[in-house]
């Protein structure tokens, strides 16, 4: 698989929304976040989920800026590759395909911090986090939250939601509530 295809890794631990009684402890019904309630917490959690990816993909090509969410799993790939071999044909695609004054999909990063093509001789996982990190926060006070409002995003929502108050999924939920409480 190419980075483009490949799924995205689980760079950041899950979130648990726990619900604590009077005393702090933790109540018996608390919950994991899942979907769009958990891609709404925050970019990063988006990012974590491959249907997050699939449908913040979707909506930054329509907003011709899929590029910046390719570059940033591109990235994240990267960090994970092992040989000085492997990482120099990785550390020339991505800079062919996003950096290079002649990228396909080039993004917009500051002037100053394009690298050169001379450092791609010398790779090391990291050699990308500058421009990583200005791709990411780019997405995340500019695309992201207008995902947020996106059709998209508020369509996907929707559908989860009458998922969860389909008839099944209700007796689902009394089924494994007695399983349970018993």
């Amino acid at each position: 698989l190419s980075w483009n295809e490949a799924p995205l890794p689980a760079v950041f631990p899950p979130v648990r929304l726990e619900i604590n009684d009077s005393e702090g402890h933790p109540s018996s019904s608390h919950q994991t976040l899942k979907g769009t309630s958990k891609w709404a917490t925050s970019l990063e959690n988006l990012l974590e989920d491959p249907e997050g990816v699939k449908r913040f993909r979707e909506f930054l090509k329509k907003e011709f800026s899929e590029e910046n969410v390719l570059f940033w799993l591109a990235c994240e790939e990267f960090k994970k590759t092992q040989g000085k071999k492997q990482m120099q044909e990785k550390a020339k695609e991505i800079y062919m395909t996003f950096l290079s004054s002649k990228a396909s999909s080039q993004v917009n990063v500051e002037g100053q911090s394009r690298l050169n093509e001379t450092i791609l001789e010398t790779p090391h996982p990291l050699m990308f986090q500058k421009l990583q990190d200005q791709i990411f926060n780019l997405m995340k006070y500019d695309s992201y939250s207008r995902f947020l409002k996106s059709d998209i995003f508020l369509n996907h929502k929707k559908s989860e939601e009458q998922e969860e108050n389909s008839p099944e999924a209700q007796t689902a939920a009394k089924r494994a509530s007695r399983i349970y409480n018993t």
